[in-house]
């Protein structure tokens, strides 16, 4: 049971929580949260749509002819730092000692494999003569150092602080991501360019970061820098706001035996609830169109033509699903439709949709059969790009059986599964397709109002995740994920795009990929 202090009760209410919902969340824990009941991957022509030539080229026409008369917005999650991607760099640097071996001989006996590419690749790395620079200032001696001694420093001033470049706690979305001829340019500047290229409305493109609050002035800094060259490059005008992840969206952290847990000065443990958060940032966005794209996601120029065509294609998609929603609930305003309309829009949800009908709908009372409608397609819609699965980690789109018994088409994460069971662990791995998280989302009703997205939020779809904090393991509670659970009673369709809109930098050796070069190797 959770002892509260008067203390405790100051630090909750300072969050904007209550203690009734600590008290819950620690229930939570104690009682578990039950997994997903998989039932099939998503497949061709089984909840995930490929377009034809044809059909792609039909939908960016359907997008550019809307396009003038939209308030279209780019929302960014950035407010992760790069930590992650320097995990094995940290682990080299506690690691390795120059004075006692070789540097191949640590390569070779730990099995160093993003080290060694690393050490490989280096050079192509868009801040490498950067970091060159200031290793050179720091260690005076640094050409007569030994390889190891070298690489060990060059690794030291490019993550730590003191005189380094502390790229190590660096928000992702500022560190050089592309080098260019005369120019290199972050995560955040490319989100930019990219922009321009397909939310752009009459010559003005708005974007939306959610950053953290400690990064928020190194954020308006990098804009004010390349504001006035990134206009003029893409004929663009941005304009950018921030948002915070709320402090009433943390969640407690507990202990193995599910006590909360105590920071070193008695205080409570909370940490931020997840991406899944993000459903709040979100929901303050008004606009007719939005593109949900991760802050690492980007490419060099060169490659954005082919990005384009199907971020329109999508925003098409959108598009021509809302006309035909939003006709059938202005006609159900009015009244019931015929029976041979009933079947042709059961037909609809069931093909385009992914909604599985009820199998006695047709045994509904007239009445019902409107309500039924009326609720099940007056929601937000969101049209979300899947690429074929490579092996990638991550979740991916199945169908589920919803806590109602309902088979429901859903983004899955890997938490959400239990594994243990060998035929759901079946399912999850026959996975063909891997969600890149490429959404466009129609936020608006059919009369024009902005849904309050907070009432499409499945809470059963958390998940609780496994953290360490100083050594000691923590149960974290992660809410439902942006992209699944918060979106779970969303209207989804998925569509098929290529594996080239997908480049995610999870580590810095991810930029050696030929869609983060400028020219290759």
């Amino acid at each position: 049971m959770l002892n509260i202090s008067d203390n405790d009760i100051e630090q909750i209410n300072a969050k904007g929580l209550t203690v009734e919902s600590v008290l819950q969340q620690v229930r939570t824990f104690e009682d578990g949260i039950p997994y997903v009941s998989l039932r099939n991957p998503a497949s061709e022509g089984l909840g995930i749509v490929k377009f034809s030539t044809d059909e792609l080229l039909a939908l960016q026409k359907v997008y550019d002819a809307h396009l003038s008369d939209l308030d279209v917005v780019k929302f960014v999650p950035a407010s992760g730092a790069a930590t992650r991607m320097f995990k094995e760099f940290f682990k080299f640097l506690e690691h390795y000692d120059f004075t006692k071996e070789s540097l191949n001989s640590y390569l070779n006996y730990e099995k160093a494999v993003t080290i060694r590419y690393f050490i490989i690749g280096m050079e192509k790395l868009p801040f490498y003569k950067e970091v060159l620079e200031v290793t050179k200032a720091k260690f005076p001696k640094f050409d007569h150092l030994s390889e190891g001694e070298q690489i060990y420093a060059f690794v030291k001033t490019m993550l730590k602080n003191h005189g380094g470049l502390n790229f190590g706690v660096y928000p992702k979305g500022l560190l050089p991501f592309h080098k260019y001829k005369d120019t290199i340019k972050t995560a955040f500047e490319e989100h930019l360019h990219e922009s321009s290229n397909y939310a752009s409305v009459n010559g003005k493109a708005k974007l939306h970061f959610t950053v953290s609050k400690t990064h928020l002035e190194k954020f308006e800094q990098e804009f004010k820098r390349i504001q006035k060259g990134a206009e003029k490059e893409t004929k663009t005008t941005f304009e950018i706001t921030y948002s915070f992840q709320k402090q009433n969206t943390d969640t407690i952290a507990v202990d193995l035996n599910n006590q909360p847990y105590r920071t070193s000065d008695g205080r409570l443990l909370f940490r931020p609830g997840g991406h899944g958060a993000l459903i709040d940032n979100l929901n303050t966005i008004k606009a007719d169109v939005v593109f949900i794209k991760n802050i690492d996601n980007v490419v060099v120029q060169k490659y954005q033509d082919e990005l384009t065509i199907y971020k329109k294609a999508l925003a098409g998609k959108l598009i021509a699903v809302q006309g035909q929603v939003f006709s059938i609930l202005k006609a159900l305003e009015k009244e019931l439709p015929d029976p041979e309309e009933l079947q042709e829009i059961s037909q609809f949800m069931t093909r385009d949709l992914n909604i599985v009908m009820p199998v006695d709908f047709h045994k509904f009372s007239d009445v019902y059969k409107r309500e039924y409608l009326l609720e099940a397609l007056d929601r937000p819609i969101r049209v979300c790009g899947m690429v074929v699965n490579e092996g990638e980690p991550g979740g991916g789109p199945f169908w589920i059986k919803n806590d109602k018994g309902r088979l429901q088409l859903q983004i899955i994460e890997s938490p959400q599964v239990n594994i243990s069971d060998p035929i759901q662990k079946n399912i999850f791995e026959a996975a063909s397709y891997f969600n890149p998280v490429d959404l466009v989302c129609g936020m608006k009703n059919y009369k024009g109002e902005s849904f309050d997205l907070s009432k499409f939020v499945n809470p059963k779809m958390a998940f609780i995740s496994k953290k360490t904090v100083h050594g000691n393991t923590i149960k974290a509670l992660e809410l439902p994920g942006l992209w699944n659970g918060a979106m779970a009673e969303w209207i989804s369709v998925f569509v098929q795009v290529p594996l080239t809109t997908f480049n995610p930098v999870k580590t810095v050796n991810d930029l050696l990929k030929s869609a983060h070069q400028t020219r290759m190797f």
